[in-house]
């Protein structure tokens, strides 16, 4: 007997036949003797109907009201489920985030775990009960209702699989596994048996949008390994952990895209000792996370520096760094919104020279011009202009895997 913890997402559970679906697969599980724990998130589009609902009640409502609404959709999906299960003969309890004892800290709408007690599950699993699980949601030392921001649901099942020391942990999605690119835009992307934590942090940082990367890290952490498969087809799905054996050719596991991103460009600086420091501080401060970063060489006493950021935070940080302009000396400060990030990704890249040059070759014969490069030992990402982005991952696509 194992204990498994499983994770539906918002398509798996989105109408009464897909949570009868859903039921079906759970006891399943349960049936083979396993432990069962099941973590799901809001229906459908449920949290995007919620917040349409706040912003027409008060476009500036409270991130802790905000927390106490968007919490009841994952609330609503394990009530369902839970009857859909006993109206198969099972037996199933349904309980929130506060009630399995899944404390954050207080950032409410981007909270953090920081401890899963998990009495009440052990106990319910003791009666030999199907646990439901609330993803996306904690309790903070005030007893308010916290959620996890995006991917909070894989974050959740993550969580309790190490807080149970599950035997495995499983990512219900929409697709059947990890491919080499979103086999919805490339149709000849193929499905990986494996992959390794640090590959999927990379995929899912870059803008692979099968696992969150919180989910990744802590799985990494604690060495839980995952698999994602899909709700809808019950085929094998991917697993990821932290090694797997090398059995293709090729040395990358994925090409990724990322729209999501804004180019800044400060013009002018001064080239002198600190410059780097004075503009990267300022986003510290204003918690600006930044990615690829391109400074120029010198000239004329000044140098310009390039980099990329999150859309979402895009407007913020050219007004915080218009607002110093002239404390930091620079000319003028560009913008740009119609970039994307492509990626490929692979863990043998680090011991096979021309990885990078075969990516390069790929996007000149596809005419796409290259603004900004950023390498680590597994990845090579590439700025390039939006509107090529599906034509640049076909391309890059095409080159490793024909």
């Amino acid at each position: 007997m194992a204990l498994i913890v499983q994770k539906f997402g918002g398509s798996s559970v989105a109408d009464a036949d897909r949570i009868r679906h859903v039921a079906e697969l759970i006891t399943n599980t349960y049936k083979r003797g396993n432990d069962v724990v099941v973590v799901l998130s809001a229906q459908g589009d449920t949290t995007d109907d919620l917040l349409e609902k706040a912003y027409e009640i008060n476009p500036s409502a409270s991130a802790r009201e905000m927390d106490m609404l968007l919490a009841t959709g994952e609330q609503q999906s394990i009530a369902l489920m839970a009857m859909a299960i006993d109206a198969l003969g099972y037996p199933a309890v349904s309980l929130t985030g506060w009630q399995v004892g899944l404390e954050t800290n207080s950032n409410y709408g981007v909270a953090r775990i920081k401890r899963v007690s998990g009495t009440r599950i052990r106990e319910e699993l003791d009666r030999r009960r199907i646990v439901l699980v609330a993803g996306f949601q904690g309790i903070n030392k005030f007893g308010d209702q916290t959620t996890l921001g995006r991917g909070g649901s894989d974050t959740t099942a993550v969580a309790l699989a190490v807080a149970l020391k599950a035997d495995l942990c499983q990512i219900y999605t929409d697709v059947d596994g990890v491919y080499t690119a979103d086999p919805r835009k490339v149709p000849n992307a193929r499905k990986m048996d494996e992959i390794t934590f640090d590959e999927m942090l990379e995929l899912a940082s870059l803008g692979a949008q099968v696992l969150h990367n919180r989910s990744v890290e802590m799985a990494k952490r604690y060495n839980m390994n995952l698999e994602v498969l899909s709700s809808f087809t019950g085929e094998p799905g991917t697993i990821v952990k932290e090694a797997v054996k090398q059995v293709e050719k090729t040395y990358i596991s994925g090409v990724a895209s990322d729209k999501n991103i804004a180019r800044l460009a400060l013009v002018g600086l001064e080239d002198t000792p600190g410059t780097a420091f004075k503009v990267f501080n300022l986003l510290a401060r204003e918690k600006i996370n930044v990615d690829i970063i391109l400074q120029s060489i010198g000239r004329s006493d000044t140098k310009d520096i390039s980099f990329t950021v999150n859309s979402s935070v895009a407007d913020r940080a050219y007004k915080v760094l218009m607002e110093n302009k002239d404390q930091l000396g620079c000319d003028h400060i560009d913008i740009s919104q119609d970039v994307s990030k492509v990626s490929v990704v692979g863990g043998g890249m680090v011991d096979n020279p021309g990885v990078a040059a075969t990516m390069f070759e790929a996007l000149y014969e596809a005419h796409i011009n290259i603004r900004m490069i950023s390498t680590s030992e597994i990845k090579v990402s590439v700025l390039i202009n939006k509107d090529d982005t599906e034509k640049a991952v076909a391309a890059i696509h095409d080159k490793f895997f024909a």
